[in-house]
């Protein structure tokens, strides 16, 4: 038997020219540095594993490391 557990995605995307992270279509963490949009969503994400929701950050953009 296989547990899944729900997971909240927080991701962070470009929008003419300004970084942002969205969470269930709500856009927060405006900034022009993508390390900076980054760090928001991290500290969002933070907040809400420690509550005990299971999250996610994803980036969509330029670079290899992008998902």
């Amino acid at each position: 038997m296989k547990i899944t557990m729900d997971r909240t995605v927080l991701l962070v995307t470009r929008v003419e020219g300004v970084w942002r992270v969205e969470h269930e279509g709500e856009p927060f963490g405006h900034s022009r540095e993508k390390n900076v949009t980054q760090a928001a969503a991290a500290r969002r994400a933070r907040e809400m594993q420690d509550a005990g929701q299971p999250c996610q950050v994803r980036v969509l953009g330029d670079g290899p490391w992008t998902v």
